[in-house]
């Protein structure tokens, strides 16, 4: 096991404007899920089409409006980032076509897409609307924000932000969700999902150590994961550790055998839940009563 910079697990951002990062199954080397960031300058525009695949777009920063053949939303986003408000996330069906338009300077967006299979109707998540969970305990603690939650009308996407304090564990236990298994009962205990960390730091020389491994230690990769970076979890356990001094930011998306986020915590350390007593008093690192009234715009 070795510290890797060059891990094909790690994509690294592009510093040129517009889309900076991107992943494919086929940059990738998985079945489904695809994922995006980019910026828009204000007033600047950015034209697609879903084509076959369900996409999931979050404002990191900013405010833009959205334009489709499934409706329009004149308004979306007003954090200035993702370290000073709640999200706002637009779900779009395949075979939409949608235009963007940036009504901030900066407008920073994230967004991930797979294919799809039958009709699900669009859908804005308002930072009203978005379930915030504490979860762990101790140095692991961490708040989730469920944007495209377990349940979401759509096919296989799912989105969740993580916001993990400064020096503390996060995705802990390991757990993994790389086997699609059910109980005697047909309950589904574990998806085979297909994942993606996106990362974000509140200082620019921040940064989050991440592993992932399997059991057998076929793949035992430790990665050191800092702003713009996406990590590829393509199957095992994959926690990450908060360097000291830096809040840190991940943007999940998953697809794969099912829409749900069943998984499987490592045995050799599921008992440290037993150990948890009390929650870290810094999480919530966001909330609805935090935000300062703003429309996202930088000056």
């Amino acid at each position: 096991m070795k510290p890797s910079t060059e891990s094909p697990l790690l994509v690294r951002p592009k510093s040129t404007p517009g889309e900076y990062v991107r992943v494919t199954p086929e940059t990738a080397g998985w079945e489904h899920l695809s994922f995006a960031a980019r910026t828009l300058s204000r007033g600047e525009t950015w034209h697609g089409n879903t084509g076959p695949y369900e996409y999931g777009f979050v404002v990191l920063g900013g405010s833009c409006s959205v334009e489709s053949s499934r409706g329009a939303w004149p308004k979306i986003g007003r954090r200035p980032d993702v370290f000073h408000g709640m999200p706002y996330a637009l779900y779009l069906p395949r075979e939409t076509e949608f235009t963007v338009t940036a009504l901030a300077e900066g407008v920073d967006l994230a967004c991930g897409w797979c294919r799809s299979e039958g009709n699900h109707p669009p859908r804005l998540v308002t930072p009203e609307q978005v379930a915030v969970e504490i979860r762990g305990g101790g140095n692991a603690t961490r708040q989730i924000n469920s944007l495209l939650p377990p349940g979401f009308d759509c096919h296989r996407l799912v989105a969740v932000e993580v916001y993990t304090p400064a020096g503390s564990w996060s995705s802990y236990p390991p757990h993994k969700h790389d086997v699609h298994r059910v109980d005697a009962a047909g309950k589904l205990i574990e998806a085979d999902l297909e994942e993606t960390y996106f990362y974000k730091f509140d200082r620019p020389e921040g940064y989050a150590i991440q592993r992932v491994y399997t059991s057998d230690l076929r793949l035992n990769e430790v990665l050191v994961a800092r702003n713009n970076d996406v990590v590829l979890v393509p199957e095992g356990y994959h926690p990450v550790a908060a360097a000291h001094g830096y809040p840190t930011y991940y943007l999940n998306f998953l697809a794969g055998s099912a829409q749900s986020l069943a998984n499987i915590d490592d045995p050799d350390h599921a008992w440290i839940k037993g150990t948890w007593t009390t929650l870290d008093p810094r999480v919530p690192m966001v909330t609805m009563a935090m935000e300062k009234a703003t429309d996202g715009t930088k000056n």
